[in-house]
């Protein structure tokens, strides 16, 4: 095979660190959407940057979490064990790390719904990359075919 053709431990790496990046953003939104609902509810139209750094610096950690040590659950072929685990893993740091840090004034119920709120979110995510997969698959066949066709003139 031709080293240009291969993939390089660069490349691996180097997309791995931008599926840290996807899930940080994707994470961070959704956690950032949550926090500021309670906050209007409370009647703050204002939210803390305190609070939305260690939001994204959470979501950083849990991410190389999620990837290098917790098989990367939400991208797992099919719903297992493994990715019941890593979600209970993952929640579990949230809520402590959100009690810890007063992102919802170490309020049981918000912090409850808190964590009802992301197991939704990694459900909904497994999903997605469990519909982008197909999708792709799709896409790729239907390019074999084009080429093979296209080949056998």
């Amino acid at each position: 095979m031709n080293d240009k053709k291969r993939v390089t431990l660069w490349e691996l790496y180097l997309t791995k660190e931008i599926g840290i990046e996807f899930k940080a953003c994707l994470y961070f939104f959704s956690i950032l959407f949550f926090y500021c609902v309670y906050r209007m509810i409370g009647g703050s139209f204002v939210a803390d940057i305190l609070h939305m750094t260690e939001m994204i610096l959470t979501c950083y950690i849990i991410g190389y979490l999620q990837v290098y040590v917790l098989w990367n659950f939400d991208e797992a072929d099919e719903f297992s064990y493994k990715v019941c685990l890593g979600t209970a893993i993952c929640t579990i740091i949230y809520c402590t790390t959100s009690y810890l840090f007063s992102w919802f004034d170490k309020n049981l119920l918000a912090t409850g719904l808190f964590a009802a709120y992301i197991i939704v979110v990694y459900l909904c995510v497994f999903l997605i990359y469990k519909s982008k997969r197909i999708i792709d698959d799709r896409r790729l066949n239907e390019d074999l075919r084009l080429f093979q066709s296209e080949h056998k003139k």
